[in-house]
């Protein structure tokens, strides 16, 4: 019988998880099925328990439960200790619930790797202080960066964030209304703005010609931070899908010891949307 891994969530149905994962299996030669969980709120902790054991091998976990699943976890990576959060699951050897996270790994190399941004010394502004913002903080200061400003509409969230890193880098933080009028290197978009949408209210000077814009929402369309991004001629304006490809491929590489090509993966996806 073939190994099964799942992402569980609630919701779950859009989940682009198992088509991504099913290709990674194709391309590596693995035996294994990978499927799509619907959990109710109160029945998590159960339904991991229920899923890792016999040949229930691994787990990706989305929202809302991915907080839930770091404090379930008896092991973590430094990176899931860093993120507070985490969206890969899996046993250790000695039965132990291990916990990754592989989103920060998945926004540094979809910028560096496949859109060759320099990350080493760059000034990044992120927007948001959210559990995404938190999840990625830690790869993109391991990447070298220079220094990170967090923006975010409650000035305190953006400080409380920034207090947990400094010992990586230089990492600061302010309101929207207090955003310097001066370009960064990079600006990533971290809240949930473009799923409603709407734009962080940003001033146009952060974006200069060699400034990369990158959105961690992605669609058919080109989202309201991308499109404003486009509109001011950013020298690099890129969206979410390669890092929603590249993190899970960091997660079947943790599960499965073999990783995956990904630029086709991300073409076939880029594909689908634009024929929707």
């Amino acid at each position: 019988m073939s190994d099964r891994y799942a992402v569980m969530g609630n919701p779950v149905a859009h989940s682009k998880s198992p088509q991504i994962h099913t290709r990674f299996a194709e391309l590596t030669d693995q035996a294994l099925t990978y499927g799509a969980v619907h959990v109710e709120s109160p029945d998590f902790e159960t339904e991991v328990g229920r899923f890792l054991q016999g040949d229930g091998k691994g787990l990706n976990i989305t929202v809302p439960f991915k907080e839930r699943a770091w404090a379930l976890a008896q092991w973590r990576s430094e990176r899931a200790e860093r993120a507070g959060a985490a969206n890969t699951l899996y046993r250790l050897e000695d039965g132990r619930l291990a916990a990754d996270n592989t989103d920060g790994v998945g926004l540094v190399r979809d910028l560096r790797d496949n859109h060759g941004v320099k990350l080493a010394g760059a000034r990044v502004l992120v927007l948001g202080a959210g559990g995404a913002v938190r999840g990625v903080m830690h790869p993109l200061l391991e990447a070298g960066v220079g220094s990170v400003l967090i923006a975010n509409r409650t000035v305190s969230r953006a400080e409380e964030l920034a207090s947990l890193f400094t010992d990586e880098g230089e990492v600061s933080a302010c309101g929207f209304d207090a955003i310097p009028a001066e370009a960064f290197d990079l600006v990533i978009n971290g809240t949930s703005a473009s799923l409603q949408g709407e734009l962080p209210p940003v001033p146009a000077a952060v974006v200069a010609a060699n400034t990369a814009c990158y959105d961690m929402m992605y669609g058919a369309e080109p989202t309201p931070f991308c499109q404003w991004a486009m509109d001011l001629d950013a020298g690099r304006v890129i969206d979410g899908l390669g890092m929603l490809v590249e993190q899970a491929a960091e997660a079947f590489s943790v599960w499965r010891g073999v990783t995956p090509e990904t630029a086709s993966v991300i073409d076939q996806l880029r594909a689908s949307l634009d024929t929707k």
